[in-house]
């Protein structure tokens, strides 16, 4: 920090009886005269200094100075400099712009004559600043504790440049805590090395085949961020969202625990996945509140140019697509997490793998999650904070190639020209996002030493399901998706939008009964405002209209409705209870058993039926939340049910949610379990979900299926693995009669579904 005190400042001085010498954190010969005439100027003597190599280029220095200063007699005192030239300031922030790329190299690293400009006519431009120093012998304790390999003097480098990124992020914030040349600092640890050996020694590989490959596996697979580049894609950032979107909208006081949060362990954030926009709305809303730059996983499809190049700038580290026989590059990937871990820098990935094709949460990998819960109990963290974050859309420019997706096309290759044609897609107005934050969860009160390494662990397991829980239970409920509800309830027939208003509103009501997450505008009693917004759903053709004779009114055509369920399924695990205590009060009306202990079991049953669709709080729980539910409209249930039966505690809860809930869901596992129940023959899956879009398609004609969104591939690869949860894919004895079970059971809770119609 710059400094006009005409005292010594002690950070300056040193002990007095010791030699000092100063490292020179400096770019060029001038950066270094900079350097040594402010710090002699501050201590009224000339400097004895030291080059060492520069952090922001990676070169320079004077290592054979530096070497034999570190093994001098006298053990001096070092002291590191370095000179920040800072952004100009832009709109209250000092950050690069667009406007920047027109000038010639990086504002905070001007060469030549530029650098001289900004001294000249922009001084204030200009910091230096000292971090505190350490006696040489120190420095050699701590290196042989260290495990490094590398020699002292680079070791010694790295520990100066810490301790001054340190410093200088008291003037430039947190959005620049970076690591420095990560590979070589994971390359020059003995622990890995000796990893390395081990793995090369299993596999029959020469050791310094295995360490060569080492090397280039942790440069393909590290993040290299680039202060420059954070602020330009920030920028960008920007200016790409707000082609289509209005604001990105959060809690400052969510914002505001999240930072005191990072302050002691390592923060992972664990968003869900539903648009290409995900990270970079995340990105932009962490880099304006000045957070460091997620260390974000990505998939090696993404490492195409120029995004590749790009975003490993801005945190993005890339993993291969598959690894499971690559014993060499997952020891490498855990080397890396391990460094990001002990180093306490912020981590991201989807947990669900890639995007969302139906709108709700998809089942957690836990890869990743038990790479990093391995790196806690080796000791490189106390504990680790996963935040749970939803990242909803007013609308989504994604939806589209879900519902094509869904109806069996093919996903459309990530490349150049898949990129420029998403950025034209922005260029239409899809409304705002929505970003929130649930309550941390901590890795350690939930995943202990037993559960080392091991994604089947039920402690991982455990740990995933309740971000993702806490996930679904921060998503705002959105005008568009109630919207959506009040149209698919209708089955896509012809409405008004005064018709639509009435039953969105009664969807409102009940969230407000419920404190349910909602965004601020999610008033929808007005038909003006619901026709507003059905307007701009038609505009991107997720809905259709038609007006005459004074009347105008909205509908949806098959693929329309696979669209605008997305939209429902984001948020319909929020009424998922009601419609359960819906179906399993029906359900003891027609056996005549009407007791509340029925009513559990039928509860449980549905839960078991609908588990890989919704994530489910433990039994115990789950009822409790089911019957806290059903207590709102009918307080004292058990009692009503026993008393004057289950239709009287139907006619209390009010309109019917199951049919539009529950129903399309039971419809694709419907075509699931007919088509299980007339397999002949060997399974195999592509051509098993075609001939299950047949089917759909047939049931649709004739009128068997309630709507077309139940012809979705989405929803039929989750009814195959409840399927495979409970062995019925393979040919195997008694499995026809299993398979007959499976669809009649889906056969009776569709038909309890359907009461509501």
């Amino acid at each position: 920090m710059a400094r006009k005190s005409a005292d010594p400042p002690e950070l300056l001085t040193g002990p007095a009886d010791s030699r000092v010498v100063y490292l020179l954190d400096a770019a060029s010969d001038y950066e270094a005269s900079l350097l040594t005439r402010w710090a002699g100027d501050e201590i009224g003597r000339e400097l004895e200094t030291v080059r060492i190599t520069s952090s922001r280029r990676g070169k320079g220095g004077d290592i054979d100075a530096l070497t034999d200063t570190l093994v001098a007699a006298d053990d001096p005192f070092l002291i590191p400099l370095r000179v920040l030239w800072l952004a100009p300031i832009k709109k209250g922030r000092r950050a690069v712009s667009w406007w920047d790329m027109l000038r010639p190299g990086d504002a905070r690293d001007p060469r030549g004559i530029r650098a001289r400009w900004i001294r000249m006519a922009r001084p204030g431009r200009i910091r230096f600043t000292a971090a505190a120093g350490a006696h040489a012998s120190d420095l050699a304790n701590d290196y042989q504790a260290s495990g490094q390999v590398d020699p002292l003097s680079n070791y010694v480098t790295r520990r100066a440049w810490l301790i001054l990124d340190r410093a200088e992020r008291r003037l430039v914030g947190n959005r620049y805590k970076i690591p420095r040349f990560v590979p070589e600092a994971i390359l020059s640890r003995r622990e890995f090395l000796e990893a390395v050996d081990a793995v090369a020694a299993e596999t029959n590989i020469a050791p310094a085949l295995a360490r060569e490959k080492a090397e280039r596996y942790l440069r393909e697979i590290a993040a290299t961020h680039s202060p420059y580049v954070i602020d330009l894609i920030a920028n960008g950032i920007h200016k790409l969202y707000s082609q289509g979107y209005g604001d990105i909208k959060y809690s400052e006081d969510d914002v505001r625990r999240l930072a005191a949060l990072g302050d002691g362990d390592p923060i992972i954030f664990l968003p869900a996945h539903r648009s290409n926009l995900d990270r970079l709305s995340l990105q932009f809303m962490l880099w304006e509140n000045d957070f460091p730059p997620n260390h974000t996983a990505g998939g090696i499809n993404l490492n195409f140019f120029p995004v590749g190049p790009l975003v490993r700038r801005t945190g993005v580290f890339f993993i291969r697509r598959s690894f499971k026989d690559n014993s060499l590059f997952k020891m490498v990937l855990r080397s890396y997490l391990d460094y990001l871990v002990e180093k306490r820098f912020p981590l991201e990935w989807y947990m669900e793998g890639g995007r969302s094709r139906s709108g709700k949460l998809m089942p957690p990998r836990l890869g990743l999650l038990s790479y990093v819960t391995d790196s806690m109990h080796r000791g490189k963290a106390d504990d680790l904070q996963l935040v749970p974050v939803s990242i909803a859309y007013d609308q989504i420019q994604d939806v589209p190639d879900y519902a094509r997706e869904a109806q069996g096309k093919d996903k459309e290759k990530e490349s150049l020209g898949w990129m420029l044609k998403a950025v034209r897609s922005l260029r239409r107005r899809y409304g705002d996002i929505h970003i929130r934050f649930g309550e941390p969860v901590s890795a350690r009160s939930m995943v202990g030493p037993t559960d080392l390494g091991e994604e089947t662990s039920i402690g991982l397991q455990k740990l995933a399901f309740e971000v993702m829980y806490r996930i679904a239970h921060v998503t705002p409920i959105t005008p568009t998706a109630l919207i959506s509800v009040a149209l698919l309830a209708a089955r896509g027939t012809a409405r008004t939008s005064a018709q639509l208003a009435e039953g969105a509103a009664r969807l409102v009501e009940f969230a407000r009964a419920r404190d349910l997450p909602t965004t601020e505008d999610s008033d929808l009693r007005d038909p003006s405002r619901v026709a507003t917004i059905l307007d701009w759903l038609a505009e991107h053709d997720n809905v259709s209209s038609h007006e005459a004779l004074g009347r105008r009114v909205f509908w949806l055509d098959e693929d329309q409705m696979i669209r605008i369920s997305y939209y429902r399924n984001m948020i319909v695990h929020f009424f998922i209870n009601r419609a359960l205590a819906e179906m399993a009060i029906g359900s003891v009306a027609e056996t005549g058993e009407e007791h509340p202990e029925q009513v559990r079991d039928a509860l449980l049953a549905y839960r078991d039926l609908l588990k890989f669709e919704f994530f489910f709080p433990e039994k115990d729980d789950f009822l409790a939340d089911v019957e806290s539910d059903i207590g709102i409209d009918v307080p004292g249930w058990e009692h009503v049910l026993t008393a004057t039966g289950s239709a009287e505690v139907q006619a209390k809860l009010g309109s019917p949610l199951a049919y539009w809930a529950v129903l399309p869901i039971l419809d694709a596992y419907q075509v699931v379990g007919d088509e299980l129940e007339s397999l002949k023959g060997r399974y195999e899956e592509k051509s098993f979900l075609k001939a299950c879009l047949a089917r759909a398609r047939m049931y649709r004609i004739e009128e068997r299926l309630i709507s077309g969104e139940s012809a979705s591939q989405v929803l039929f690869k989750s009814a195959l693995a409840l399927a495979a949860n409970r062995g019925l894919i393979d040919d195997a004895d008694g499995v026809a009669a299993r398979r007959a079970a499976f669809a009649a059971e889906v056969r009776n809770a569709r038909t309890l579904a359907a009461a509501g119609l």
